[in-house]
C-alpha cells in the first residue's frame, strides 16, 4: 500500500497502544485493529470533506489477517486505502504496523479489506443500498481538500 503502486485516496492515523487496548499480558486486543482503521478511514474522509459518510455508509464485509502483536506503550500507524468505488459500494484496503518498539523493528501488525455500502439514512424499513451522491464519488476521485 505505500509507494508507486498507490493509486486511490488514502487516510493515515497514527496512535499508541493503550492499556485498554490490551490484554492483561500488555498484548494488544484483535477489536482494536478495527478502531484504527475506521479512524484512517474518517480521516481520509474529513479531507475530502466528507462529513456525513460514517452515518450511511456501514460495513458489509470485512476480513483482516493478523501477522504480528503490539504491545503497550507501542507506537502505531494505520493506513486505509480506497481501492475501487462502485455505484454503492466501496473496497478498502489497509495496512496497521507496530513502530520500532523497545528494540524490535517496525512490522506490519495486520493487513486486509472491507467494503462499505451506501444506503439511505432513513432505514427504519430495513437498510437497501443506494447510489453513492455524485459529489462525494467526485471529491473521493479529486485532490485532497485544503
Amino acid at each position: 500500500m505505500t509507494g508507486p503502486g498507490v493509486e486511490g485516496p488514502v487516510g493515515v492515523h497514527r496512535t499508541r497502544i493503550e492499556w485498554i487496548d490490551t490484554d492483561a499480558a500488555g498484548i494488544y486486543h484483535n477489536s482494536a485493529i478495527v478502531r484504527f482503521v475506521e479512524a484512517a478511514e474518517a480521516t481520509l474522509m474529513a479531507e475530502r470533506g466528507l462529513p456525513g459518510y460514517f452515518p450511511v455508509a456501514p460495513r458489509v464485509h470485512y476480513e483482516v489477517d493478523f501477522e504480528s502483536p503490539l504491545f503497550f506503550g507501542q507506537d502505531v500507524s494505520a493506513v486505509v486505502e480506497l481501492v475501487r468505488i462502485g455505484a454503492s459500494s466501496m473496497t478498502f484496503a489497509f495496512e496497521v504496523w507496530g513502530e520500532r518498539f523497545e528494540g524490535r523493528q517496525r512490522r506490519r501488525a495486520a493487513h486486509g479489506r472491507y467494503v462499505t455500502a451506501h444506503i439511505d439514512r432513513d432505514h427504519r424499513s430495513g437498510a437497501a443500498s443506494v447510489p453513492w451522491p455524485r459529489e462525494w464519488v467526485t471529491a473521493l476521485r479529486g485532490p485532497v481538500r485544503s
